[in-house]
């Protein structure tokens, strides 16, 4: 039995909204931040959304509870109104070093001593924000999978500088709200799942960027020659095009090209993914 029961979610994108409804789903108390109204505005519309595709996949969900929970989320663009009383915050703020540290900054002046930070960078290491915190013994890295609801995995990952007891507290509360914790014995760049995830994404950008199969080509040979489910311009659509972009930017040469032609033939088009209705593939309404 987990002893958090307020938790606070900072930054409303794709899995940040996520994170916010699956807690509020499980039963716990959940403040959502973003930088302004308009941010909060479009958050909204995404619990709104999230709550439509719980009714549908999820049990427990109908009778009304999905519509409640996304109605329960308190929403904020104050950080201190945020951080005030919250026993665990999760950040999901862009994939950008300095902002994370920014962020974390702020975060440490106003939350109560008693508050867990754990951020949700999906390549970044702990240690590089550690920092930043303020309180390196409460701080911690709680990543999560895009579709919480279904690929429900919570990949969880201290510093040398982590208290042994907060990191026990953050993978029960991992279970708490119905993930599966993973847990990491040392740090280790992209986790599990993006130290196998990311190479393939990588490899798929390649082929296509340099002329050598088309999306839906690449995704087809994926599909039939492993079983899986979705190829790779598929889950890339699922995660969005900003947060590999952001990755890629800061990956050397060949993640710099990668970079460019993503955001030259997708990112400046309006073509983020699955959010924004259109990708490598479009979407219907």
């Amino acid at each position: 039995m987990t002893s958090i029961r307020k938790v606070t979610v900072l930054g409303t994108g794709v899995l940040g909204s996520q994170i916010a409804f699956q807690s509020a789903f499980r039963g716990f108390d959940v403040t959502a931040y973003d930088i302004s109204d308009e941010a909060l505005a479009a958050a909204r519309d995404r619990f709104d959304a999230l709550a439509a595709t719980y009714r549908d996949q999820v049990d427990g969900a109908g009778d009304g509870k999905a519509e409640a929970t996304a109605a329960g989320i308190a929403l904020t663009a104050d950080l201190a109104t945020a951080a005030q009383a919250a026993d665990l915050v999760i950040e999901a703020v862009p994939e950008v070093l300095s902002i994370k540290q920014d962020t974390y900054r702020r975060l440490g002046e106003l939350a109560p001593e008693h508050t867990i930070f754990a951020t949700n960078s999906s390549t970044l290491l702990p240690s590089d924000i550690v920092d930043s915190t303020g309180r390196p013994d409460r701080f911690l890295a709680l990543h999560f999978a895009n579709q919480v609801w279904h690929f429900n995995t919570a990949e969880v990952m201290g510093t040398a500088h982590t208290d042994p007891a907060v990191y026990r507290t953050v993978v029960e509360f991992a279970r708490a709200i119905g993930m599966v914790p993973i847990e990491l014995h040392r740090e280790k760049s992209g986790y599990v799942l993006n130290s196998l995830l990311v190479p393939l994404l990588n490899a798929a950008m390649g082929l296509a960027a340099g002329g050598f199969a088309e999306p839906e080509a690449v995704d087809a040979t994926w599909r039939i020659g492993t079983g899986a489910p979705a190829g790779p311009f598929q889950i890339l659509d699922i995660v969005g095009l900003t947060t590999p972009y952001n990755i890629l930017v800061n990956s050397g040469a060949e993640g710099e090209k990668l970079a460019a032609w993503l955001k030259s033939e997708y990112i400046d088009k309006g073509k983020l993914g699955l959010a924004s209705g259109e990708g490598f593939y479009r979407y219907p309404a």
